[in-house]
């Protein structure tokens, strides 16, 4: 795992640390790594322990010292945290936020697309959860507008469950079956994603069909369906990461 400097500057003047990794899978954490590089006791919370128990768990002790809650990304973003600061500011507890990286951000200079030509960002929930149309219609109307589209996949870590690439595009395969508007067929371009910000990251631009046969590792994957593509764009994924050439006929 990473901590900017600031982060651990901060933690490390904390009396009370508390971390969750509940929101997203962080690829090799190890808590006792973590507590020995910042010098103290690490607490980890459940996502009932910071959505339902704040006051308890986190607020009570935040009224009379300084507290960090550590957190996966970039805190914030697509996650249920802005409810938390909410309810430490509205007890009279001044709060701040220490920026990092998050799949949302990063994710565009990890594939060489551009940043500003991503739409609105879809999850895809497991079928247990929800059985929406939503995150296919999203991309069908982001690439009807030329934009790309980040696909986040969905994830239970208290239950070490993690959608799977292959898994999100089956779901989106089974959509595209009942529609049939041709957003995501078996020769639709997409780019997947495996365990960004790692060493052991993965990258692959090809047709759905190849990356449902592409070995892909642990969590957490995500994907990417790229709408109309600039030329830099293109060579991009050619030379960074060997697309082949024909796959990007009809895209710029």
């Amino acid at each position: 795992m990473e901590i900017s400097l600031e982060g651990l500057e901060e933690a490390r003047d904390a009396t009370h640390v508390f971390a969750e990794f509940y929101t997203s899978h962080m690829a090799g954490i190890d808590p006792s790594n973590l507590e020995r590089i910042i010098g103290k006791h690490v607490e980890i919370l459940s996502r009932k322990d910071v959505e339902e128990k704040a006051e308890m768990k986190i607020l009570a002790h935040a009224k009379s010292h300084p507290c960090v809650l550590l957190t996966p990304g970039d805190p914030n973003v697509a996650t249920t945290h802005i409810d938390l600061r909410l309810r430490a500011e509205k007890a009279g507890i001044r709060t701040s936020i220490i920026h990092a990286a998050s799949i949302s951000s990063a994710i565009a200079g990890a594939t060489g697309l551009q940043s500003y030509k991503f739409g609105r960002t879809v999850t895809i929930p497991f079928k247990s959860t929800s059985t929406s149309d939503v995150p296919y219609e999203n991309i069908c109307e982001n690439k009807a507008r030329g934009l790309h589209t980040l696909a986040l996949l969905d994830i239970d870590s208290e239950k070490e469950r993690y959608m799977t690439i292959p898994e999100g595009l089956s779901q989106l395969l089974g959509i595209e079956d009942r529609r049939s508007q041709g957003c995501v067929t078996l020769t639709t371009l997409a780019i997947g994603v495996s365990r960004l910000g790692s060493r052991e990251a993965r990258i692959k631009a090809e047709t759905v069909e190849g990356l449902l046969e592409y070995d892909w590792g642990g969590p957490p994957h995500s994907l990417v369906f790229p709408g109309k593509l600039h030329f830099m764009e293109i060579e991009a994924l050619e030379v960074l990461f060997r697309a082949r050439r024909e796959l990007f006929e009809g895209q710029t």
